[in-house]
């Protein structure tokens, strides 16, 4: 017991200096946290209205703010326990730089990130369509970016190869035009099919009068004579007209009177003797 008082008289002035410290990194523990909170929430709301609502760089950027909050937290701890903060950061720098060059693939996958976060060349929900790959984007985080299929599949891609490949976004414009394909025969008339489905086109609320639906002669074929409807609409109602506008062609060019041949080849068979009578001497 004595030895014990007599620490606390020989110490007594430091230990109530750590003590308090302690306290006072309690106290900024606690208000790091408090506003952390607050500054999340308020970035978010902020980074929500200036993004017109875009869910992933509102939350990326409400995290940046949160974590900064912290590391200004911590900075003020170690500062009231006597840490050397320059020197620290100096520290900090030189082991970020070797991190760096050991994981350069990583942050050039966080620079995409940010790149695609800001620059907006796919959304969360569009349909795209990247290095061969299509589906549409569920996800876009820092490292990779989230996509799902047609049929269903999931495809994580590093964000480099999806930044650095060329990206074909089938839902960002407004509209977007589809082609239906027929082939009527050549005793057929081509006016009477072409007037077919543009009729037909008219009929479908979903295709836009301006640009206004177009039919033409694509090609002269072997068997046919190919006309092609080309019709706009909005992206989401693309594929339900296109199928809609294919299962009803058939009927109509039919009802027409229209013929949609199949390819045929005519065979000219000829007798032994007859060619060797045509035959050259």
């Amino acid at each position: 017991m004595d030895t014990l008082l007599a620490f606390y008289s020989t110490y007594e002035e430091q230990i109530f200096l750590i003590a308090k410290n302690v306290v006072l990194a309690c106290l900024v523990v606690v208000m790091a946290t408090f506003v952390s909170k607050l500054a999340r929430r308020g970035v978010y709301a902020g980074a929500a209205r200036l993004s017109q609502n875009d869910e992933i760089i509102a939350q990326l950027l409400s995290k940046i703010a949160a974590y900064a909050v912290y590391l200004i937290g911590l900075v003020i701890i170690l500062d009231l326990f006597g840490v050397n903060t320059a020197s620290l950061v100096a520290l900090v720098g030189a082991a970020g730089l070797a991190v760096g060059l050991a994981l350069k693939d990583t942050l050039s996958n966080i620079a995409a990130g940010i790149m695609i976060l800001f620059l907006k060349p796919i959304k969360k929900g569009e349909y795209v369509e990247f290095n061969g790959y299509m589906g549409t984007v569920s996800f876009i985080g820092l490292f990779t970016s989230e996509f799902e299929t047609a049929d269903g599949l999931y495809i994580s891609s590093p964000n480099s190869n999806v930044w650095n490949a060329t990206i074909r976004n089938y839902s960002r414009n407004s509209k977007r035009r589809l082609e239906v394909t027929v082939g009527i025969s050549y005793k057929d008339s081509i006016d009477v099919g072409m007037k077919v489905l543009l009729e037909l086109a008219s009929e479908f609320n979903v295709i836009m009068k301006d640009p206004a639906p177009q039919v033409i002669v694509h090609m002269l074929a072997d068997s046919s004579v190919n006309l092609q409807l080309r019709a706009w609409t909005t992206p989401d109602k693309f594929w339900d007209t296109y199928w809609a506008l294919q299962k009803q062609v058939k009927p109509r060019i039919e009802a027409a009177g229209l013929t949609i041949p199949f390819p045929q080849r005519d065979l000219h068979i000829i007798k032994n003797n007859e060619f060797n009578e045509n035959s050259p001497k």
